[in-house]
């Protein structure tokens, strides 16, 4: 029997754990664990080669490498100015204005952040209050939700036609309500790989200024579009630019998931009340980083050929797992990949996943996780942000089922 050597402790600490079973009330009760940290966790157990998480396995650029590390051995260790280092900025005001035809301002409409969830998160928090509704698209990325209800918003969901995943504007209309705040758009979008057309981003136009709506635009997958498609940004529409929100990740751009790299853009009245939260966030992001970042931005090539470095390793996926009964249609965008099984099996895709990755050694992302409304049509997501022999491994076991 356990003797407490200090039972006067024992009893405030008993006498505490009563007191927070009966206060604690969580804000987030329907969230556990997500299933991209589950399913990375699942696939490390039975050492499956893990397609379902979201990350680059081959090296980084040496030179981007080397760029860091210079930095931090010339002293750029300590804070950075919160809204970003100004050359960063001015880089970014640059890259927008010649892409995508629209100017920022460096000093007041631009903010570096520690990734694009963060970026995400931050805004929500800034513009969404108790009872206004955020309409988002299902499926969708699962850090939307979550930020809107912490912040006391009501999401409204609206899921995307099968089987190309299109979005019904009517619906979305009839969706509307005199609460409404903001739509959250995400193209290239992931989990599905689709891409917003022109027709979208015109209906999107039509309904945010009729009725006075605050658009956030997910946009961290810029650079990853195939086939000769066009990315359409939300900066590349000017109706849409005072009351728009747009945000992106280096983190996905140039391979450097776990730094945690972002931006944010949007006009200075929104960006004020952005960087109000911001700065009690997390003040500002890594220093070195940013430097070098900046650098690295300098040289084009080092963004615009993305597109056709992914492209190939899609098309080499493809190409390997056409000899298997998955059904696939090439992706638009993101580095992710959706494969049918339903001339496999009738089961749940979340059933299917969890076989594959145990049975099988290959592990990916069931799609009905991040449909609101639990539709199952039977489809995995999986990452092509692999090296070519991880890619040849993989396609040959799923050829296999």
């Amino acid at each position: 029997m356990l003797v407490s050597k200090s039972p006067s402790l024992l009893k405030n600490y008993n006498s505490l754990s009563s007191i927070l079973k009966k206060s604690l009330k969580s804000k987030l009760p329907n969230n556990g664990t997500n299933i991209f940290s589950s399913m990375s966790k699942l696939a490390m157990e039975n050492k499956a080669i893990n397609l379902s998480q979201g990350y680059p396995d081959f090296e980084v650029d040496p030179i981007l490498i080397n760029s860091v590390a210079k930095y931090m051995k010339l002293g750029f260790n300590q804070y950075a100015p919160m809204p970003g280092v100004l050359r960063l900025r001015e880089v970014i005001s640059k890259k927008i204005s010649k892409n995508y035809n629209q100017h920022y301002n460096e000093h007041d409409e631009i903010t570096v952040t520690a990734g694009a969830t963060q970026a995400i998160f931050t805004t929500i928090s800034a513009l969404i209050h108790p009872n206004d509704e955020v309409i988002i698209f299902s499926p969708s990325f699962d850090c939307y939700q979550p930020a809107v209800e912490l912040n006391g918003g009501i999401p409204v969901f609206v899921e995307m036609e099968s089987p190309d995943f299109n979005v019904n504007w009517n619906t979305v209309e009839e969706n509307i309500s005199s609460k409404t705040r903001m739509i959250i758009i995400n193209s290239p979008q992931n989990p599905l790989g689709t891409i917003m057309s022109k027709k979208d981003m015109t209906n999107l136009e039509r309904i945010a200024e009729k009725y006075d709506l605050i658009i956030l635009s997910d946009e961290v997958y810029e650079h990853l579009v195939y086939d000769n498609k066009k990315h359409l940004s939300i900066c590349s529409f000017p109706k849409l630019f005072n009351r728009s929100i747009a945000i992106f990740s280096f983190g996905k751009t140039f391979h450097v998931t776990g730094w945690k790299l972002g931006y944010v853009v949007a006009p200075k009245q929104l960006m004020s009340e952005i960087r109000k939260v911001h700065q009690f966030n997390v003040f500002s992001a890594n220093h070195p980083l940013q430097l070098a970042v900046a650098d690295y931005l300098e040289n084009e090539e080092h963004f615009l050929r993305l597109n056709h470095f992914y492209e190939q390793k899609r098309d080499l996926f493809l190409e390997i797992i056409s000899a298997s009964r998955f059904q696939a249609k090439a992706c638009s965008g993101t580095y992710f990949q959706l494969l049918n099984f339903s001339l496999i099996s009738e089961i749940a895709d979340t059933e299917m996943a969890r076989d594959l990755t145990i049975n099988n050694g290959i592990a990916s992302i069931p799609i009905s996780v991040f449909s609101h409304f639990k539709n199952d049509e039977q489809n995995l997501r999986f990452c092509f942000a692999k090296k070519e022999e991880t890619l040849k491994r993989a396609g040959d076991i799923l050829v296999k089922i």
